[in-house]
């Protein structure tokens, strides 16, 4: 018997099924793409890696202040009463500090490159003058007072009149940074501003004239730095150019690195901008550096900036096109007398990084003024990166 054989109609289709399938195809392709366009840029969004500057910080203002001793602050109120209600306040040691939340802190440095400049402090003249007792020592005997007359950056707010630091000197500080660092492995990054004195003081009295930052001090600076850290514990402008020409075309095209790569390491700061011609002398974009500097956005070595008195929508620009922005949310405490947060509330809207205050978590003003965030977070996720992949898991350790 032959096989029974498949009629031409089910062995050949028509034209017309041809073209029902090339419908169904083109019309299956269209829907695909439609849907890609449409879930592609989220999944995108939710596995790019949150990065470093897609987080906000509380940073302290001044962080190594100590304060005036009572003959000190008397003097004070005698001939400047204005200055001295702009400068009475006093901030916990540094690891106190990042104790309590603090992640960005704020040194004042004067180069001493022969040691000795500043081991003698006018105000104490001052304070014998006026007839009152004389106040405890600024370095205690041994080590921390070898260390005011050993070379070697010093810390501390007015030259003479205002020499009272938590730690003393530059390396003092930075050790104690390195110990909590290394003692806290997966810490947020945490920001160490370094700013540069050297204006001299026009007064009644003698005083000492600090000495310039130039190419050479700064040169001393970047050792000193490397002399207490590692380089894989803190993160470099050349970690963040890669393979890009100079620092801003990175900042701009690729941004700062994923927070995971920045936990438990450090990143320093160069705070006057008017040093950062003498920094960048041989290291064109900061080759070779240790600091950011406070760049002009859109320059070579633009990458982090201050705008301390900036408007929130300057700031925001700035912020959403990759810069690393620091502001203050007070100033000269003025508006924690007045427990006054509108300019506090603007710059934590605004999306800069780093937030400095006098009364950070953890040191509220005596009528309640205080610069945090809820719940006593470390950070907290940006308001400007609406679209990143932040949550308070990320923002532990």
């Amino acid at each position: 018997m032959s096989a029974t054989r498949p009629s031409p109609e089910l062995r050949q289709p028509s034209a017309r099924a041809h073209r029902g399938l090339d419908v169904l195809a083109i019309a299956t392709h269209a829907c695909a793409a439609l849907l890609a366009v449409a879930v592609l840029p989220s999944l995108a969004a939710e596995s790019a890696p949150l990065r470093l500057n897609q987080l906000q910080y509380i940073g302290s203002h001044n962080s190594y202040h100590a304060g005036l001793a009572p003959g000190e602050a008397a003097v004070w109120k005698r001939t400047d009463p204005a200055l001295f209600a702009r400068i009475d306040y006093a901030h916990p040691p540094l690891s106190k500090q990042f104790d309590d939340g603090v992640r960005q802190i704020e040194l004042d440095i004067y180069a001493d490159a022969k040691g000795g400049r500043y081991a003698h402090p006018a105000i104490v003249e001052q304070v014998a003058k006026a007839g009152r007792p004389a106040d405890p020592p600024f370095a205690s005997a041994g080590a921390a007072a070898d260390a005011m007359r050993r070379p070697g950056f010093k810390v501390m707010h007015i030259q003479d009149l205002d020499q009272r630091s938590t730690c003393q000197p530059l390396l003092a500080c930075l050790r104690e940074v390195s110990a909590w660092s290394q003692a806290h492995p997966r810490h947020l990054p945490l920001f160490v501003l370094l700013e540069t004195e050297e204006t001299p003081l026009q007064l009644a009295f003698p005083t000492v004239q600090p000495e310039p930052f130039d190419s050479k001090a700064l040169d001393a600076l970047d050792a000193e730095i490397r002399s207490v850290f590692a380089r894989k514990e803190y993160i470099a402008p050349d970690d963040v150019r890669g393979r890009f020409a100079t620092l801003n075309a990175a900042i701009r095209a690729q941004g700062w690195p994923a927070l995971d790569s920045a936990r438990g390491k450090v990143i320093f700061l160069l705070d006057q901008r008017h040093v950062g011609p003498a920094y960048l002398q041989g290291h064109a974009s900061l080759r070779g550096r240790v600091l950011f500097t406070n760049a002009k956005p859109g320059d070579d070595d633009a990458a982090f900036t201050e705008l301390n008195d900036g408007s929130a929508e300057d700031i925001t620009r700035l912020v959403k096109q990759g810069y690393l922005v620091r502001t203050r949310t007070d100033a000269d405490l003025k508006e924690a007398l007045r427990n006054d947060g509108t300019r506090r509330d603007a710059m934590l809207a605004s999306g800069a990084q780093l937030l400095s205050t006098d009364y950070p978590d953890g040191e509220a003003a005596a009528n309640g003024y205080v610069v945090g965030f809820a719940n006593h977070q470390r950070a907290r996720c940006n308001p400007q990166f609406a679209d990143a992949r932040c949550s308070e898991a990320d923002l532990k350790p």
